[in-house]
């Protein structure tokens, strides 16, 4: 695999949730293990922060085999978005059925993963899916002129996610536009 060298924290925690939604996570070790496949040498204690960040939970699959996921709840995808896309937010452009989102490098598949999670919960009912690149993420909205209308609905899905942050945290939280 191609040498990442020193990516920033939302470009690895990226790599972490693809990693566990691959199923390839049964210990911090591994997750250790597999980023230095990638060219990022972290230590347990990191590994053990970053999935604690993006949510991921040890416990047996439908398989019975232990290993890293995501709890199948609504609650808490939208607490790891909430978490990490005041960080991941930069603006959001509308024109005819997409939505493009700007995210600092490294920022746009978690940002995207969290988005189709909530599309898949119906709590973000006008979009049908992303595309992640680097810094960008395409969200695709059902109607072929609902861009402006997914745009709205994602401002104010990310404002509401972030003032609900806010209020555990005691901190205040915007989205940029």
């Amino acid at each position: 695999m191609a040498k990442r060298g020193n990516l920033s924290s939302n470009a690895r925690r990226a790599l972490v949730v693809n990693f566990v939604n691959q199923g390839l996570v049964h210990s911090q070790s591994d997750l250790v293990e597999l980023l230095a496949d990638e060219g990022i040498e972290v230590t347990q204690a990191t590994a053990s922060r970053d999935l604690d960040d993006v949510g991921a939970v040890r416990g047996k699959d439908a398989s019975g085999v232990m290993r890293y996921q995501f709890l199948e709840s609504s609650v808490e995808p939208l607490a790891r978005m909430a978490r990490v896309s005041d960080q991941l937010l930069l603006s959001i452009t509308a024109s005819g059925n997409i939505v493009v989102i700007k995210t600092p490098p490294g920022g746009a598949q978690l940002l995207a993963s969290a988005l189709d999670r909530a599309s898949e919960n119906s709590d973000l009912s006008n979009a049908i899916g992303t595309i992640a690149g680097d810094d960008t993420v395409l969200v695709i909205s059902r109607n072929a002129s609902g861009g402006k209308l997914l745009a709205a609905q994602l401002r104010d899905y990310i404002a509401t996610e972030f003032s609900s942050n806010a209020r555990k945290t005691g901190k205040s939280k915007k989205a940029r536009r």
